[in-house]
C-alpha cells in the first residue's frame, strides 16, 4: 500500500504503478488527447490495481456511449473485486451506480469518499461532470466549495480544482470569483483547456466578445496534444464572431477547427456527444441568420441514426433531432422518439428527464422544422423552466431557447415570445437588444 500525487492511499502492485497512475491522472485532468493510452500503459504495468479498473470504467463512460456501457460494467465489477481500502471500494460502488443510470447513487457516493478523503481528484471531477450533465450547478458549487480548502499550489492537481471552482461559479452567476480562479489556473498551466473554458464562459455570459476572441487566440498555441474539448473551445470563438456577424469566420472555425472531419481527434470519435452538440447548436444558429451551411447537417444526420435509442446524453438528443429534422429524416426523427418514450418508461435517474425535458424539446425542434410553430410552442412551453436538467451550460441551453422564440415569433405567439425575452433578461447579463440571436424580437414585441 502507497499514496498517490495526492497523498491518497492506493493499491499497487510497485512504485513505478503508481507513477504510471498519477501520469493517467494527469492526464485526464488535463484532457490530453493521449490520457486512454496513458491508462493502457498502466494496466499492462499493473493490471489488478483497482483504481486502474475504475478509470477504465469511467474513461467509457465519460464517452457518453450506450453501446460501450458494458465494458464499464465489467470495469466497475472488477474493481469491487480488487478493492483493497473502504475508499476504492466507494469508487467501484460508484462507477457501478452510474453504469446503471442511478446518477443521484453515483453523486452520493462521490461525495462520501470526498468527504472522507478530501483530495480524492477522481471522485470531485467525476463528481464535477456528471453533476454538469444533470443541470445541477449548485451541487457543483457545494463540492468545490468543500473541497478547495484542502488543497493548494503545492499539491499536484490543484489547478484542476481552481478551474472548476471557475466553471462552478460561472454557472451559478458569481462571474467575479469564477474569473479570479480561471485566470490564476491558467497562470498556473496555461495549457489548462478546462479553466480556459471557464473564462471563455464568463467573457461569453458578459458580451465580452472581443476579449473572448483575444483570449483564446493567445492560449491557442498550447492546446497541442489537447482532446476534444479544444473544438468545444473554439466553438466558444465562433460563438463570440457570431455575433460580431462574421459568418465567414464562424464556417472557417466550424470546417477547420471544433468540426473538422479529416482531424486524428474527430476520426477516433466522429460521433462524441460534445462535439455533435458544438456542430449541431451552430448550424442550427446560422440557419436562423439566413446563412447557407451547405450539406453540413448530412453527416450529423447520418450519425444521428446510428445512435437513434442512446439516451444516455439527454442533452445531445436536441441536437441530434436537430440534424435529422434539418434533412428532412421525419420517419428517422418519429423512430428516436419512440425510442425516447420507451426509454423514459424504464428506472434511473435519465427516465424523468426524458419525460419532462428531452422529449418535448425533441417534438418541438421537430415541429419547427415542419412549419407547426404553434405546435412546437405548445410542445416545448412546459420543459422551459426544467429543461437545464438536461445539462448544458448557459451558452450551451441558449440554441433551445432561441428554438422557443423563433417558433412562437413565427406562429404569433407573442406572450409566448414576451416570456422568453423576460426568462432570458432575467438570466443573462447582457440585455436580448445586445445579443443577436434575440435583437430582432426584443425589438419587435410590445413591452
Amino acid at each position: 500500500m502507497t499514496t498517490d500525487a495526492q497523498g491518497n492511499a492506493i493499491t499497487a502492485a510497485s512504485d513505478a504503478a503508481v507513477a504510471a497512475y498519477d501520469h493517467v491522472i494527469d492526464g485526464y485532468l488535463r484532457y490530453r488527447a493521449d490520457a486512454g493510452q496513458r491508462l493502457k500503459a498502466l494496466t499492462t504495468l499493473d493490471g489488478e490495481m483497482p483504481m486502474a479498473r475504475v478509470l477504465q470504467g469511467a474513461f467509457v463512460m465519460l464517452a457518453y456511449n450506450a453501446a460501450m456501457v458494458p465494458r464499464a460494467r465489467d470495469a466497475a465489477a472488477a474493481a469491487a473485486r480488487l478493492a483493497g481500502t473502504e475508499r476504492e471500494r466507494v469508487h467501484a460502488a460508484a462507477l457501478h451506480h452510474w453504469t446503471e443510470g442511478e446518477m443521484d447513487a453515483a453523486l452520493g457516493a462521490w461525495e462520501s469518499i470526498m468527504a472522507a478523503h478530501p483530495r480524492d481528484i477522481v471522485a470531485f471531477r467525476l463528481h464535477h461532470f456528471c453533476a454538469f450533465w444533470l443541470g445541477r450547478a449548485g451541487q457543483m458549487l457545494r463540492a468545490v466549495d468543500a473541497a478547495a480548502p484542502h488543497w493548494s499550489a503545492a499539491v499536484p492537481g490543484y489547478g484542476s480544482i481552481l478551474a472548476c471552482r471557475c466553471f462552478a461559479n460561472e454557472e451559478a452567476g458569481n462571474y467575479t470569483v469564477a474569473e479570479e480562479a480561471g485566470r490564476a489556473a491558467v497562470a498556473l498551466d496555461p495549457a489548462d483547456l478546462w479553466a480556459s473554458h471557464g473564462v471563455a464562459h464568463i467573457m461569453e455570459m458578459q458580451g465580452r466578445r472581443a476579449e473572448g476572441i483575444a483570449w483564446l487566440k493567445g492560449l491557442e498555441p498550447h492546446w497541442d496534444g489537447g482532446a476534444n474539448l479544444m473544438h468545444h473551445l473554439w466553438w466558444h470563438r465562433a460563438m463570440y464572431h457570431l455575433e460580431r456577424g462574421e459568418h465567414d469566420e464562424v464556417l472557417a472555425l466550424y470546417d477547420r477547427g471544433f468540426r473538422n472531419l479529416d482531424s486524428p481527434l474527430t476520426q477516433a470519435m466522429p460521433d462524441l456527444y460534445i462535439d455533435v452538440q458544438n456542430a449541431a447548436s451552430m448550424l442550427f444558429r446560422l440557419s436562423r441568420h439566413g446563412v447557407d451551411v451547405g450539406d453540413r447537417w448530412v453527416e450529423l444526420a447520418d450519425k444521428a441514426e446510428t445512435r437513434i435509442g442512446d439516451c444516455l446524453s439527454t442533452f445531445t438528443l436536441p441536437h441530434w433531432m436537430m440534424a435529422l429534422a434539418a434533412t428532412g429524416r421525419f420517419q428517422a426523427a418519429a423512430r428516436m422518439l419512440d425510442a425516447m418514450r420507451e426509454a423514459a418508461r424504464g428506472p434511473g435517474t435519465v427516465a424523468p428527464i426524458l419525460r419532462e425535458s428531452a422529449i418535448p424539446v425533441c417534438e418541438a425542434v421537430l415541429a419547427h422544422a415542419r412549419g407547426d410553430h404553434a405546435g412546437a410552442v405548445a410542445a416545448m412551453r412546459p420543459a422551459l423552466g426544467v429543461m437545464h436538467r438536461m445539462g448544458g451550460s448557459h451558452a450551451q441551453q441558449d440554441v433551445l431557447e432561441q428554438l422557443f422564440l423563433d417558433a412562437a415569433i413565427k406562429a404569433g405567439a407573442e406572450e409566448d415570445a414576451r416570456m422568453l425575452l423576460e426568462r432570458v433578461a432575467g438570466r443573462h447579463p447582457v440585455a436580448p437588444e445586445r445579443r443577436v440571436g434575440y435583437a430582432q424580437a426584443a425589438r419587435s414585441v410590445r413591452h
